[in-house]
């Protein structure tokens, strides 16, 4: 005995049964669209009904028995049990077809049928045949009845959709029916509470009738106008609902239920499509990212996004949209101000609206809206680079020129930029001092260090009242000179003829003809490389712009910035070319070689001078200049100020000046300076240096300019007496040989032939000699009376074969030194032959050598 009967028996209230072990009561009450029933063994439980009757047709009798058509009526009843809340459980009574009393026939609708159907004879299954098709359709009737008028509608009402695949021939019968008319019934929870629809076919409502309180008005949908949207959580269907009325809950994609009644499955990129063009508050939009932050970026490429607009146009209900985050810009706290924002609109760039800026825009191809990276969009730089043009232009939404000025100021000063990090802000167009608009890298800053050493007339100042308002940092990033300004330039093709402003070599096309006499420096570079048949290439170019501007009596100022950085290195640094064949070659830069030609140390050019008070090997070589209180030596011999002869000689070309400077019969040199100079020369790679045709040798103690055939290198100092007349080119002895090879001249003692005529007497050197003169010294030497060699009488006289013949003790002494290679020690040498007994006392001397 369950709740069934008392189900089926409209009549009957209570049921008591008595039972050895006691008395069961069973009593049911109505409450408006629920039935209680309260059984004393089982307690209380709440169903949900709904019951359909009505006459049987007698056609549908003729194969039934007497007593059946003696009763031709129908009826059916759903019962469906439900929790307090009024959600719907599975029945506890077994899953069969009640007829009223239960048979055998299974039953897998999620309810409690019963039904006045015919049965067959062994009264335990229905009988086939038009009755019990006729009832199979009022049963379909009646449960899309129960569905339809459920409340409250919640998701739990999917459970009593029953699937496709039936128990048996009439629970099959059944599915089919209920799911044909359950896609138009509304009983379906929307993902977001709505309104109820003005169309009748879309939504239904009803008052929920509750245990005895008021009741509530309830919207539901119906499953052909319902969609989910696969792939979301529940906090991006509530926020699309809003918008998106037909959404269910998130959840409920995997659920064979919503496939039996045909719902639409949305894509979450078909949803993001259906959001082009709507206008919501940027706060919706912001909640719809917040939603979506875990989402696969690949599925949100057309997100919309609000814009900003502009404060001062007419007020506007919802901002407009964009498709997709790309190109996007997203306004940062305190970044951009509303006047901005709008003016950057107004140039046609796509900035968030600030109330829907969300982390997902930036992961999904967003740009962080910095001062800077809104400086570079295409389309500020197209406004700066046409703002000249500004006042020609007829379009309301057209920035003007003071408008586009203080835009631009307003981003460069919030991105703190230098001069030069941005070289095309030169061609914005600010007022002159007279007012008229110029560009700004035409501009120089009033009371600026290069207003006052610029020549006056050459460029117009900056207005002053925007020089105060701005200060200096806004408006020399722009290009306003406050100083020297510098160009860049990288893969620059070294061809005079075709040096010219081009966007793929400057930064900006005005910036080489900022350069004076480019093509003249590039024509003496490619002097200095090998001849190809492709161009070279300067894989970078940094030059000091607008030197032709400096007044002459200004150079000292001028000197001075130009030796700080980041001036400094366009003048030090060499610039890299880069040869077809794949090496490279380091040449002079730029404004170094301008600077070395012109009057701008002194009144003078900076090549043709040596600093003052420094290597006194180019004493007479170059005209001295005074460089006190500019003591940077690299940046003077950048200028190309002589400093020593290592940094002449270091640089390319510099050993060909020393020596065409030396072949200059106007400039006095020292015999002991001209030793040092050669010395310094035989140091250097024989392709250094290019053969001279004149060469500065001492004759009979007297320097001359002599022909280069002429010359000999003095290696030999015992045949020095047989060089009257010979212009000799004094050297360090260990460099005479480098020299020769250098210079490509004879040596001396290759020269001259001294064959000994005399004869003399072999002695042995003595051991303090040898002690002093080390392993090299010769064991013996001959000594003569009177020493002839090449028919003069000598001192001394080494031959080829290494004997040392002398006539004199000081000839003796040198003739071993230069034998053992210790030449300095010749007069030590002659102390110990004089007297012997120094020999302690020299060798103490000896520690402190």
């Amino acid at each position: 005995m369950d709740d069934a009967l008392l189900l089926a028996l409209p009549g009957l209230e209570e049921i008591v049964i008595e039972t050895p072990d006691g008395v069961r009561t069973l009593r049911r009450s109505r409450h408006g669209a629920y039935t209680h029933v309260d059984d004393s063994a089982r307690g209380l439980t709440r169903w949900r009904t709904v019951s359909v009757h009505g006459p049987v047709e007698p056609g549908l009798l003729i194969d039934r028995p007497v007593e059946e058509r003696l009763r031709p009526h129908w009826s059916v009843t759903w019962a469906v049990p439900v929790d307090a809340e009024g959600a719907p459980r599975f029945p506890r009574t077994a899953a069969v077809v009640h007829a009223p009393t239960p048979t055998d026939e299974p039953l897998g609708v999620p309810a409690l049928l019963i039904a006045s159907l015919p049965l067959d004879t062994t009264r335990r299954h229905p009988a086939p045949g038009p009755l019990t098709d006729y009832l199979v359709q009022r049963a379909a009737d009646a449960y899309a009845e129960l569905l339809a008028g459920w409340q409250p509608v919640s998701t739990t009402t999917i459970d009593l959709v029953p699937g496709p695949l039936g128990k048996g021939e009439l629970d099959g019968a059944l599915r089919g029916a209920i799911l044909e008319r359950l896609p138009r019934i509304a009983f379906l929870e929307p993902a977001a509470p709505r309104e109820p629809s003005a169309e009748p076919d879309q939504w239904a409502s009803w008052e929920t009738p509750g245990d005895g309180g008021p009741g509530r008005t309830t919207t539901a949908l119906r499953p052909v106008e319902a969609e989910v949207v696969e792939g979301v959580g529940a906090q991006t269907v509530r926020v699309l609902a809003e918008v998106l009325p037909c959404l269910l809950p998130a959840g409920l994609e995997r659920r064979a239920e919503l496939r039996s009644l045909g719902v639409a499955r949305v894509p979450l990129t078909e949803a993001i499509d259906r959001l082009a063009g709507l206008e919501r508050e940027p706060e919706w939009w912001r909640r719809l990212y917040d939603s979506l932050a875990g989402v696969d970026p690949d599925r949100l490429s057309g997100l919309p996004v609000p814009l900003a607009g502009d404060p001062d146009a007419p007020e506007q209900e919802k901002p407009r949209t964009t498709i997709g985050p790309r190109q996007v810009l997203l306004p940062l706290p305190d970044a951009l101000t509303g006047p901005v924002l709008g003016r950057l609109s107004r140039l046609g760039l796509k900035v968030a609206h600030p109330g829907a800026a969300h982390p997902l825009l930036e992961k999904l191809g967003a740009l962080p809206a910095t001062p800077r990276a809104v400086l570079t969009t295409p389309q500020v730089r197209a406004a700066v680079a046409g703002s000249m043009d500004a006042g020609e232009v007829w379009d309301e939404d057209a920035l003007d020129g003071d408008e586009l000025a203080e835009t631009v100021l307003t981003l460069v000063r919030d991105a703190e930029l230098a001069p030069g990090d941005e070289p095309w802000l030169g061609a914005l167009a600010l007022p002159d001092e007279d007012g008229e608009p110029a560009p700004a890298g035409e501009l120089v800053l009033p009371a600026s260090p290069f207003a006052e050493i610029m020549r006056e007339g050459e460029l117009a100042l900056c207005d002053q009242e925007l020089a105060d308002r701005w200060g200096e940092q806004p408006l020399t990033a722009c290009g306003v000179l406050a100083t020297f300004a510098l160009v860049r330039a990288t893969d620059v093709v070294l061809d005079p003829d075709d040096l010219e402003p081009r966007d793929s070599d400057f930064a900006e096309p005005d910036d080489a003809g900022l350069l004076d006499a480019v093509d003249v420096w590039c024509e003496d570079v490619l002097d200095q490389l090998p001849d190809t048949p492709v161009p070279p290439v300067a894989t970078e170019l940094v030059a000091v712009r607008d030197l032709d501007l400096v007044d002459d009596d200004a150079w000292p100022q001028a000197l001075a910035m130009l030796a700080r950085p980041p001036l400094r290195d366009a003048l030090t640094q060499p610039v890299r070319v880069l040869l077809p064949d794949g090496t490279t070659r380091s040449v002079r830069p730029y404004t170094a070689w301008w600077l070395r030609d012109h009057p701008v140390l002194d009144g003078r050019r900076p090549a043709g001078l040596r600093a003052a008070g420094g290597d006194p090997r180019l004493a007479g070589l170059y005209d001295s200049v005074d460089a006190t209180g500019f003591d940077d030596a690299q940046v003077l011999r950048a200028l190309g100020v002589r400093t020593s002869v290592d940094a002449l000689l270091d640089e390319p070309g510099g050993a060909a000046e020393l020596l065409g400077r030396l072949a200059d019969e106007e400039r006095p040199v020292a015999p002991v300076q001209l030793h040092s100079l050669y010395t310094a020369l035989a140091g250097l790679d024989p392709e250094q240096v290019t053969l001279a045709d004149e060469l500065r040798a001492v004759v009979d103690d007297e320097v001359r300019v002599v022909d280069a055939a002429d010359a000999v290198i003095a290696d030999a100092p015992d045949l020095l007496p047989l060089t009257a007349g010979l212009p000799l080119l004094p050297v360090a002895p260990a460099r005479a040989a480098e020299l020769a090879e250098i210079l490509q001249v004879r040596r001396l003692g290759e020269t001259v032939e001294a064959e000994v005529t005399s004869e003399g007497e072999e002695h042995r050197v003595p051991d303090p000699v040898r002690a002093l003169l080390g392993a090299g010294t010769p064991h013996t030497y001959v000594e003569h009376e009177e020493l002839r060699a090449g028919g003069v009488e000598l001192d001394w006289r080494r031959t080829p074969d290494g004997v040392v013949h002398a006539a004199t003790l000081e000839g003796v002494a040198a003739g071993l030194a230069w034998a053992a290679g210790q030449w300095p020690r010749r007069f030590e040498v002659a102390a110990l032959l004089e007297d012997p007994s120094r020999t302690e006392e020299l060798a103490r001397d000896r520690w402190f050598d």
